[in-house]
């Protein structure tokens, strides 16, 4: 860690207070396992439910930090040839094509065929260097200077043998390049790795990562994440607001609402000059929060009654 970035890492509160200043409200969970991974240089393994913003923590990370952001997305099927180098097959053939042009040359006067192979040798062996290769997200980041902020993003997508392959990456920041050898991190990548929980993660993975879990924020938190997000929102909403995605939270639902889903119904009620619930403004707009049509059905039968339990966390009914 150079020294500059030491000094965003000197406590748990400056790291609060500087997400804070860039919209990313964390909880004290999160700010000591920002805090803890990044004085040790250890991974971050970041799980929890879809729109909990583990992805927006890596990017807030990157501002915070000042330093680049390289995400490789996983998905099932990704290889090393996609998250890693690729050859940059159209130039090699032109290399060859040119070789093939220039071999009188490059052989001269030899007059055995030990002697053009002696020749050959000679040369260097450019066909397979790093003049051909085309870096992917991987090698960008052990490539970088001045370090980045590496995100593996929804690592439980991808398939157990890039997980094997991570490891290397993530325990030593290096990869084996079999052409080109050992290739080491010139500055330690911050890394990020975020998975949803569709499956489970190996035991040799984990080992070499920290581990943070991100929840659905509780009530207060929430307010706190749409003050940062949605400044222009009246207290009266605010409260009103979280207080029915939380009830909605805790019905039997195929998807919840995450809290992404929390800030754009915010800004949908400020564009519709909303300054409280009611049912018929839920029932119009509850396809922001909700994704499924069973949810949607499933909380419109109870839309009054969740209105009403969110009208008592309002400061008007907490004074009666």
């Amino acid at each position: 860690m150079t020294p500059e970035l030491s000094g965003k890492f000197t406590d748990v509160n400056t790291i609060t207070d500087g997400f804070a200043e860039l919209g990313y409200i964390c909880s004290k969970s999160i700010a000591m396992a920002l805090y803890i991974a990044g004085n040790l240089g250890k991974p971050l393994l970041v799980e929890g439910p879809a729109g909990v913003g583990k992805t927006e923590l890596a990017n807030t990370m990157a501002t915070f930090a000042g330093l680049p952001m390289i995400r490789l997305q996983c998905y099932e099927g990704l290889d090393e040839a996609k998250a890693l180098y690729e050859w940059r097959y159209a130039k090699q053939l032109l290399y060859t094509q040119i070789l093939r042009d220039k071999i009188g040359e490059v052989l001269g006067d030899a007059k055995s065929l030990k002697d053009s192979m002696d020749k050959l040798h000679s040369h260097a062996d450019l066909f397979f260097s790093e003049e051909f290769v085309a870096p992917r997200p991987l090698l960008k980041a052990l490539r970088e200077e001045n370090g980045c902020v590496l995100l593996i993003d929804e690592i439980d997508k991808s398939d157990h043998e890039f997980e094997a392959f991570l490891l290397e990456i993530l325990s030593e920041f290096q990869v084996s390049i079999p052409e080109l050898g050992t290739i080491k991190a010139k500055s330690r990548p911050i890394v990020f790795l975020t998975s949803n929980n569709t499956r489970e993660l190996s035991d040799a993975l984990k080992r070499r990562c920290l581990h943070l879990y991100v929840p659905f924020p509780d009530a207060k938190l929430e307010r706190n994440i749409l003050k940062a997000r949605v400044p222009e929102i009246t207290d009266h909403l605010m409260r009103q607001l979280v207080a029915f995605v939380q009830g909605v939270r805790e019905l039997d639902l195929k998807k919840h609402p995450s809290v992404s889903e929390t800030i754009d119904w915010a800004k949908a009620l400020m564009l519709l000059n909303a300054s409280e619930l009611d049912g018929d403004l839920v029932r119009e707009t509850l396809n922001v929060i909700l994704k499924f049509e069973e949810d949607i059905a499933a909380v419109d039968r109870q839309v009054l009654d969740l209105v009403r339990q969110a009208e008592k966390a309002t400061p008007l009914a907490m004074a009666k």
